[in-house]
């Protein structure tokens, strides 16, 4: 049985797109590690990659998507083939993840994703660009998990932005073991 300061040195679970973990798992076979949340963040967080493109089936390399709303809905399709339609592959992607989602204390998304971005992903409308939208699978990742601390990438390099992502994460994990503790 562990003691109480081994269960508070524990690494936390958090949730993170696989890209910046460094595996090629991106539309180009690419990736988009970041050495910063490898290294520093990753002495204090137990990282869970997910890439949900690849587990929908989309292969590596596959055909990019991106947002696109003509009609009042956003969408994620092809970015060549337009009848390659991936949106509710996504959302019942994040649907079916909800036990795994339920045991993490925060999510690192990356950024500008049309699966995966937080804020300001291009959304495409009557064929012109505008930074308006939120990947498909993470706004219903934060639909289904409200409380849940999620960031980007790039907002991990604003010291100010870091360090509220790190204490929401710590009061979010805290708020677990209460709950499991009996609250």
């Amino acid at each position: 049985m562990l003691a109480r300061n081994d269960v508070c040195m524990k690494k936390i679970p958090v949730g993170i797109s696989s890209c910046l973990l460094g595996e090629r798992v991106r539309y180009d076979g690419g990736h988009k590690h970041d050495a910063f949340i490898t290294g520093t963040l990753g002495r204090i967080f137990e990282f869970r990659p997910f890439c949900p493109e690849l587990e929908i089936g989309l292969g590596v390399p596959r055909e990019p998507v991106r947002l696109v709303n003509d009609s009042g809905a956003t969408r994620c399709v092809g970015t060549l083939d337009s009848q390659l339609d991936v949106t509710d592959r996504l959302l019942a992607c994040a649907d079916g993840q909800q036990s795994r989602q339920g045991e993490i204390c925060g999510y690192i998304f990356k950024q500008g994703s049309p699966s995966c971005g937080v804020a300001e992903v291009r959304v495409f409308h009557d064929g012109q660009p505008e930074c308006s939208g939120i990947g498909i699978y993470a706004a219903r990742v934060m639909h289904n998990f409200p409380g849940l601390p999620v960031t980007e990438e790039d907002r991990l390099g604003d010291p100010a932005l870091r360090e509220d992502f790190i204490a929401r994460v710590l009061e979010y994990r805290r708020w677990q073991q209460r709950l499991a503790g009996g609250l």
